[in-house]
């Protein structure tokens, strides 16, 4: 799994929660969101949730792809958007989604405050487009929740303590914000809404019959949010593991039952090896070519790309022949520009032939608590590939994990070749 800082969140439960388990924490996708009838449809559900009795916070994310069309705007007015003025700029599409939540509730007879990040209390370092939740200062949430108010807080933002400033979490940022509220109000549940049912053993669209899971770990959530997953990013799940925030990912097109996320020991789960088959097609691979095979020259590396803020993935370093070795590794395309200036000047500066970039790959991962104690699955996965005729280039594991970087061109045909080898289909499941 990709390496990262989580954020930790000192103040957590510091405001005197109030019953944290009769709190609901609702957080709405930008599908789900996607334009006003469908907000109509969020508020309603919000109001049944309160008119059950519970104290209600709904995070909406911005309203389809208007954080897309904010980010074109920003890049047709300048190559480099300056950081902050390009926080206050995408951080407008979560504002607009809550307000016009809000506004829907009160029409449906109910009491309804939207809040931005700072309103709200969340609280970031100040690192803007990636900024992560130093605290939440609940106070303002729970004056309204005592109230009988339904809360609706923007996602993705917060207010840089040093600052004062907007910044935003990044990609996937209100999921970030649902659960670190539900962990500072001491819900117990977190209840994540998109326009899947749950978390599945593949991508649906691409794999025809995958299985929806009843029940996923921590541990196996996020290596799948870490190698493609979309349905939640990592960062939310590793603050829902530090808190005990258990997640329960479902639709929000229907009541039905989607898939909890919570500690391995509190879930029945399937006596299945392998849990999914997740793909990431978003990262490039970069090899500096004949590198001196000196001691201190990875470090040097890769300590210039940290302190750029270039998040690397998977590495390998070739067998020394002749005093140089090449080192390969991936990272995400959005990095590219950044990146690649640092690693003309790094070959340069460490005696390397050269550096190069491939932004023609893509990731393909196996996923499972229970490979554990099953050896031979990475053998059943590399079989699975090498009969389709899908070359590996790059290979990485943890202990429920197998990573292989393939051709781009080749994803698809890879994640169902694997998918197929471990008969993870609904049908095969339903005879194990």
């Amino acid at each position: 799994m990709a390496t990262a800082e989580y954020e930790s969140i000192p103040e957590v439960a510091s405001d005197a929660v109030k019953s944290g388990r009769d709190v609901a924490v609702m957080k709405f996708g930008g599908t789900s969101v996607g334009d006003t009838e469908k907000i109509k449809e969020v508020a309603r559900r919000l109001v049944r949730a309160r008119e059950e009795g519970r104290r209600v916070v709904g995070v909406l994310s911005a309203m389809g792809d208007t954080t897309d069309e904010l980010e074109r705007l920003a890049h047709e007015i300048s190559a480099q958007p300056h950081p902050r003025e390009y926080d206050m700029l995408v951080s407008v599409g979560e504002r607009i989604s809550n307000a016009l939540c809000a506004m829907a509730v009160h029409d449906l007879g109910h009491e309804a405050i939207s809040l931005t990040g700072s309103q709200a209390g969340i609280v970031t370092d100040t690192v803007h487009g990636k900024a992560k939740i130093a605290e939440i200062r609940a106070t303002r949430i729970n004056e309204a929740l005592d109230a009988g108010k339904i809360v609706l807080v923007a996602g993705f933002q917060g207010v840089s303590a040093d600052s004062h400033d907007v910044t935003t979490l990044g990609r996937g940022g209100s999921d970030t914000t649902a659960v670190a509220l539900a962990a500072a109000l001491g819900a117990d549940v977190c209840e994540i809404y998109t326009d899947v049912e749950g978390v599945f053993t593949a991508d649906p669209r691409i794999v025809d019959g995958s299985l929806k899971l009843k029940t996923v770990s921590y541990e196996e959530m996020l290596e799948m949010a870490a190698t493609g997953a979309r349905v939640m990013m990592a960062r939310s799940v590793e603050i829902a593991r530090r808190y005990g925030v258990r997640l329960h990912v479902r639709a929000s097109s229907s009541d039905s039952e989607g898939t909890w996320v919570a500690e391995e020991g509190d879930l029945v789960l399937e006596k299945a090896i392998v849990s999914g088959v997740t793909h990431d097609v978003s990262e490039a691979k970069a090899t500096i070519v004949a590198v001196p095979d000196t001691p201190g020259v990875a470090a040097r590396v890769f300590r210039v790309l940290a302190d750029a803020g270039v998040n690397i993935d998977m590495i390998v370093q070739n067998v020394s022949a002749d005093g140089a070795t090449d080192i390969s590794f991936t990272l995400p395309k959005s990095d590219l520009a950044t990146a690649k200036p640092i690693l003309d000047r790094l070959a340069a500066d460490i005696g390397a032939r050269a550096s190069e970039v491939d932004d023609e790959i893509a990731k393909v991962s196996l996923v499972g608590a229970g490979m554990k104690s099953h050896p031979g699955v990475a053998a059943d996965m590399f079989e699975a590939l090498a009969e389709a005729g899908i070359n590996i280039e790059i290979i990485s594991t943890s202990s429920i994990r197998v990573s292989c970087v393939v051709r781009a061109a080749d994803v698809e045909r890879a994640v169902q070749a694997v998918h197929d080898k471990f008969r993870l289909y609904a049908e095969e499941r339903a005879r194990a």
